[in-house]
């Protein structure tokens, strides 16, 4: 390598990444050198072997890495790995959202313009930055603050001159789609709502009806969490949807639903691993947590056997079958042999079963065999003691040792009364009085404390049994992740079997042909549902504009497209006859929903910071879904904005997103304010009107809507007639531009000849002669 082949690859690494893990939560954002910009990646949930954090070291290749010194298990435990990166701790306090988010403001971007406030700062920077994103704010403060205390390149600049950031980017892991937050609002793909108990309305919440909520049908925990980070991370990786794919049709199939439900009763059984090998390395693990694990391993194995009798072209079943070794019947078989769990269980502490150690056979034998023993030294001792004494037993209690136990007598007042003759008083308890004598002594230096010996070999035993199955913590780990993704695609295909999804096409070209798509909520909630075609390519345009009056459906269209794009980027079976969909990096939505509104922000100012998300981050391969843009806002202002942000992707050509728009400004096809294009087409929802009756087709065609149709949408909504009446008269007095009469204050024919003579006096007016007063003509003629 030549020196500046060398110094170039110096300018590449240097890059510093700022990185926050807490409970599964990843935050990240990095500087580069290289264009001088700070890059930020939305929240994403990670697993607990942090897979996708090892993907974005993978990908930024950094050169330091900033954290904060309160860490997690797993992530400290990346850390060590990492030993060629720099590492800088900083205290979680520097981590805070409040402080990160001043540093934001108070850092040096010189595209912002200077007079900003800090309240148009937080305004102009929300396009970009995802301020409702609390880890990534966070890692952005902590890296922030690492760049003012190293100031590379800055070294010998005045302390104030900050490091300049020319550009905020949001980056993208290369095999996962970007979604917004607003886009799983609006799309319903989460929905919570309050749990209907009584009991749980305070706190509890649940899955409402979301599109998350029918297709998670999962049978074990750990099923039911990959599943929602499937959802929180769709992937465009071709190989891993055909993979997830072929097991979905598979199970779909009708033959295979009683291979299907044996499965499903398995993994109901699969229990918290990880959770069991933490408490083993720790030594806090129960009777219970054993038995959980044997029943998990025993579960594991029928998994096993019965996926080895499927297909192994099938690319999950042949690494689970692999992955599965036997491992797995050799710790079955350890802790069946080992554990006794009925014992365990009755008596409360870990029980082991016979021949595992001889020792502790012959230490349980003696136990067992102390009840008649004990017995004649009671007899022994009782020839001994004074004849007034009925009875007395020789007991044993663990850390104490063998006692003689007599009853006590009834001139036994005081501690005094207690004191017998070569015996040692040790405590009264119940009405009995314990001693030692020689005899117990004897059986304490014979036999020792059996229990408590047994207890201790037998901890030892737990023990090594811990030890061996640790050594084999690989095999119980891809249980779980195997495991989970067998539960996911199995519920998958169960919510595809019952809804009759298809099996899409997934490919990497820029192609939609969706036939008789269908909303997979909205299906479910009426009788009837029409279904629509979806296309988007270079043949059939890339720009779709979608008139027609309120309730027609165009929300409802563009929401089943995002769904069914977003399904297939999941592995999922599609709501459609036939699809053929194209991998996309991001779905950006430009719709306003209760949950999207926030607090401080109008809605058309939360309208445009998604559309200048779309604008500032959507590539060619990219959907953008647009629902009614600029109706927050005045009429000529909206339509000006929505044409410029149309026209600005048009000049893209072919390299423009793939865009689905709903719009009410009719006049943007009437008055050609798009140039002709094949990249846009204009479609319309088919309604008739019967009578006074407005009847929706929900059938999608081409062309624009003739009319908004407002007086039968409001007769539909429920106005009163009159109202009604009156608007229709209203409207077509301003079209002709006739005047507007009032309503119950008919004009009489003196007002309207006294009106006629004012008319007539003021174009009688010579206005070029200077000598006529205007403000006194106004006072005297008009003002009554």
């Amino acid at each position: 390598m030549n020196e500046q082949e060398d110094q170039d690859s110096n300018e590449e690494s240097e890059v510093y990444l700022s990185v926050l893990c807490n409970h599964g939560q990843l935050g990240v954002a990095y500087y580069s050198m290289v264009d001088c910009a700070v890059h930020f990646m939305p929240d994403s949930q990670d697993n607990n072997s942090l897979r996708l954090l090892n993907k974005v070291i993978e990908d930024v290749h950094p050169k330091c890495l900033i954290t904060s010194a309160k860490q997690e298990h797993n992530f400290a435990e990346l850390l060590k790995k990492l030993n060629t990166i720099e590492t800088v701790l900083y205290p979680n306090a520097d981590f805070v959202l409040e402080l990160s988010k001043q540093r934001i403001l108070s850092a040096h971007l010189p595209f912002l313009p200077a007079d900003l406030t800090d309240v148009e700062k937080i305004s102009y920077l929300s396009s970009t930055l995802l301020f409702e994103n609390t880890q990534t704010m966070r890692a952005l403060g902590g890296l922030l603050k690492f760049l003012n205390k190293r100031r590379m390149g800055l070294e010998l600049e005045d302390s104030s001159t900050g490091i300049p950031i020319l550009a905020i980017k949001r980056f993208m892991l290369n095999h996962l789609v970007y979604m917004d937050r607003d886009a799983y609002n609006t799309l319903q793909i989460f929905k919570s709502e309050l749990h209907p108990s009584v009991y749980k309305l305070a706190s509890g919440v649940k899955e409402g009806l979301s599109l998350y909520g029918i297709l998670n049908r999962c049978k074990s925990k750990f099923g039911s969490i990959l599943m929602r980070q499937w959802f929180l991370q769709p992937t465009r990786d071709l190989e891993e949807l055909k993979k997830r794919q072929e097991v979905v049709e598979f199970f779909t199939i009708p033959r295979h639903y009683e291979v299907m439900t044996m499965l499903q009763n398995c993994l109901k059984n699969i229990k918290s691993i990880p959770t069991v090998m933490r408490k083993m390395t720790l030594s806090q693990i129960s009777i219970r947590d054993w038995q959980c694990l044997y029943k998990t391993i025993y579960n594991a194995l029928c998994i096993r056997d019965t996926i080895r009798s499927l297909p192994q072209s099938i690319v999950l079943f042949r690494e689970l079958s692999k992955a599965f070794t036997d491992d797995l019947h050799y710790i079955a078989t350890l802790i069946s042999k080992v554990i006794d769990f009925d014992g365990s269980v009755e008596e409360n502490s870990f029980t082991i079963k016979p021949n595992v150690d001889p020792v502790i056979d012959e230490k349980k034998r003696k136990m067992m065999g102390l009840s008649d023993f004990l017995t004649d030294v009671a007899k022994k001792e009782l020839d001994d003691l004074d004849s007034q004494i009925p009875s007395c037993s020789v007991i044993y209690i663990p850390l104490i040792g063998f006692l003689l136990s007599i009853p006590r007598l009834p001139n036994m007042l005081d501690r005094s009364d207690f004191e017998i003759n070569g015996l040692e008083f040790m405590f009264l308890s119940e009405n009995r009085l314990h001693y030692r004598s020689s005899r117990t002594k004897e059986l304490d230096n014979l036999l020792g404390d059996l229990h408590c010996d047994i207890n201790d070999m037998e901890t030892a035993v737990i023990t090594q049994l811990q030890g061996k199955i640790l050594e084999k913590a690989l095999v119980l780990n891809d249980v779980m992740e195997y495991s989970a993704q067998l539960d996911c695609l199995i519920s998958l295909s169960e919510a595809a079997r019952e809804f009759s999804y298809v099996k899409p096409t997934v490919s990497v070209q820029g192609v939609f042909r969706i036939l008789q798509s269908r909303h997979p909520l909205l299906e479910l909630c009426t009788a009837v549902f029409v279904s629509n075609p979806v296309h988007s390519s270079e043949k059939e345009g890339k720009i779709k504009v979608i008139t027609g009056p309120n309730s027609c459906g165009k929300s409802i269209y563009l929401k089943q497209v995002g769904l069914i794009i977003f399904m297939a980027h999941i592995g999922s079976n599609v709501p459609a006859s036939e699809a053929e969909i194209g991998l996309v990096d991001g779905i950006y939505t430009c719709m306003q929903t209760k949950e999207s509104v926030s607090v401080g922000l109008s809605s058309f100012m939360i309208e445009l910071n998604q559309m200048a998300s779309a604008l500032n981050n959507s590539t060619d391969k990219s959907v953008i879904l647009i629902d009614e843009f600029g109706t927050g806002t005045n009429t000529v202002d909206g339509l000006s904005l929505f044409v410029a942000t149309l026209r600005h992707w048009m000049k893209l050509g072919w390299a423009c997103p793939n865009i689905f728009v709903s719009t009410h400004f009719q006049r943007l096809g009437k008055l050609n304010f798009l140039p002709a294009s094949a990249l846009h087409r204009f479609l319309t929802m088919e309604t008739t009107v019967d009578g006074d009756e407005l009847v929706f087709f929900y059938q999608l065609k081409e062309g624009l809507s003739e009319s908004s149709y407002a007086a039968n949408i409001a007769t539909i909504a429920g106005m009163p007639a009159n109202i009604v009446e009156r608007a229709v008269e209203a409207l077509e007095h301003y079209r002709t531009g006739e005047i507007i009469k009032r309503i119950n204050c008919p004009q009489n024919e003196q007002q309207l000849s006294r009106c006629l003579a004012i008319a007539e006096k003021f174009l009688s007016l010579d206005l070029d002669d200077s000598s006529i007063d205007l403000q006194k003509f106004l006072k005297q003629e008009v003002v009554l």
